[in-house]
């Protein structure tokens, strides 16, 4: 028995079809003809919007006399020949130009040179991100990178970001996997500036950006901080959720800068500083920068275990306790922090006891900064004394009870002499100067999630405040006063936070200290500090 045909209604598809694409067309050529309209509308509507924000923003006792205003400029375009026919001509242009699609224009695709840097580069990946048994590889020899790298920024005919896929076997959880792939991305995405790498593991993609220079022309000054909180320097934007207002040299508009913020006190969790680098990259700066900052509400002493003068300018000052730079005032000032470190904690013990408040003299608080604290113990050795570090044992231990800080700055070829208290119980950490991420990752605890960079300007290098992130560090520019080579604005600067009034005379200049010896094995000399 045959089957009857159906009917051809139902079997039309290729009708169906046909219908669709007229419908389709005329719609495209009803929006090409009615584009002009509706340029005009949106514009109106934009308008219209405007209007209604100025009129809220107007003030009530102004909304009047704007309203008269409005009145009479009707009145005089009505009694101007062709006054409506012009007013609607303008409202009508306005309403078009208004209305005019704004959305930006998306590139077409890397140029020629671009392609051609993507390509190389996805060659280079290959015998990384490759394996001979995959059936479906993402990287091969004369492969398609479209599918391997998801977007990507040039500025300059330079890649600035880039977006890479990379497949699940490859060993992103080793470091060593890792850091191969690293090196290789900063060699060929060009030399000479810093980048950040961003491994997203559950998505098995890597994120190249390249970091632009940090700031280098902010001073030392009065920044906007809460109480027990001190600015080591500056970071990336993105690194860090606040930011303060900064003034930079050579008469710079006032900016907003991101902070490393170092916080102590009784609640803080890293409540004392230990800043290492080679000689030269700033951290004595950095040690009068904290200076500088703590003498606007506490107590200061010093230790210069250089003796080089370079804390001569606070001798003196309101809040400065102690500037020494000999074997027995270095002793003798330390072994006065410690006792002066057990009395605020029997003050601070007797009144919680009572139920009262905390004296303000154990309340005030007490910044400990040495400086090279490995030479005073040379010397002690050798003149048969004890070491002095060890009377920093009861401020380390106790301080955050007591609200005393201690902040210690030292070279990083001399970090095996530093006292086990000492690397023990300073969890804040800075590291200046240009050093391979291994020896960042000695003295941090962790390795850093940028390349080192090219031009290392004194006080740039790293900061980790306990178990939180590494973070790049540019510290303000905090120079001795007394150096005649320092900058004019930045000795102002310096001269501005100064408590006392006008500065002391300049003092004669400091014999010249001798040149430390730099060892060759400085990964063995910090690998204790972890």
């Amino acid at each position: 028995m045959s089957r009857r045909p159906l009917p051809s209604i139902l079997t039309s598809r290729p009708a169906l079809a046909r219908g669709r694409d007229l419908a389709r067309t005329a719609a495209d050529g009803a929006s090409d003809v009615l584009h002009p309209v509706i340029t005009i509308g949106r514009g109106m509507r934009r308008q219209a919007a405007w209007a209604g924000g100025w009129w809220a923003r107007t003030p009530k006792d102004r909304r009047g006399p704007a309203l008269l205003l409005a009145a009479a400029g009707v009145v005089v375009l009505v009694m101007m020949p062709y006054g409506p026919l012009l007013a609607l001509a303008a409202v009508l242009a306005s309403a078009a130009w208004m209305g005019r699609d704004r959305a930006a224009r998306t590139p077409a695709g890397p140029g020629e040179a671009e392609t051609a840097r993507l390509r190389a580069l996805y060659d280079a990946l290959v015998p990384y991100l490759s394996d001979p048994a995959d059936p479906a590889p993402l990287y091969t020899y004369d492969g398609g990178w479209e599918k391997a790298f998801g977007s990507y920024d040039f500025e300059d005919g330079r890649l600035v970001r880039l977006e890479l896929r990379y497949p699940a076997y490859f060993t992103d959880g080793e470091a060593d996997a890792r850091a191969r792939v690293e090196q290789l991305l900063h060699a060929k995405a060009g030399r000479g500036r810093e980048y950040r790498f961003d491994w997203n593991e559950e998505d098995n993609r890597l994120v190249l950006t390249a970091l632009p220079p940090l700031a280098t022309d902010i001073a030392v000054q009065r920044f906007v901080t809460a109480p027990g909180e001190t600015v080591l320097g500056f970071t990336d934007p993105d690194a860090v959720a606040r930011t303060l207002p900064v003034t930079g040299g050579d008469g710079a508009e006032p900016r907003d800068a991101p902070p490393v913020l170092w916080r102590t006190g009784a609640r803080s969790t890293e409540p004392h500083l230990l800043a290492l680098g080679q000689p030269g990259t700033g951290t004595t700066g950095l040690l009068r920068c904290i200076a500088l900052q703590a003498l606007a509400g506490g107590d200061v002493v010093v230790v210069d275990g250089s003796g080089a003068g370079e804390y001569a300018f606070l001798t003196g000052r309101p809040g400065v306790l102690a500037v020494e730079d000999g074997v027995l005032g270095a002793a003798a000032t330390l072994e006065w922090a410690a006792h002066e470190t057990e009395r605020r904690l029997v003050a601070v013990n007797r009144a919680r006891q009572e139920g009262r408040p905390v004296d303000d003299d154990a309340r005030r608080p007490l910044w400990i900064l040495v400086d090279r604290p490995t030479a005073l113990t040379q010397l002690a050795l050798a003149e048969g004394r004890p070491d002095p570090q060890l009377l920093l044992d009861v401020p380390l231990r106790h301080g955050r009870a007591a609200n005393v800080a201690v902040a210690v700055a030292d070279q990083l070829d001399a970090t095996e002499g530093l006292a086990p208290v000492v690397v023990a119980h300073t969890r804040a950490r800075v590291v200046l100067g240009r050093l391979a991420p291994e020896h960042v990752e000695a003295v941090l605890g962790a390795a850093p999630g940028s390349t080192p960079a090219a031009d290392v300007p004194p006080g740039r290098g790293y900061a980790r405040l306990g178990t939180g992130p590494v973070l790049r560090l540019q510290v303000p520019a905090a120079p001795d006063p007394y150096d005649a080579e320092c900058r004019a604005a930045h000795r102002e600067a310096v001269l501005a936070l100064l408590p006392g009034g006008a500065p002391a005379p300049t003092p004669a200049p400091a014999p010249e200290a001798a040149a430390p010896s730099l060892r060759k094995d400085v990964i063995r000399t910090v690998a204790d500090l972890t």
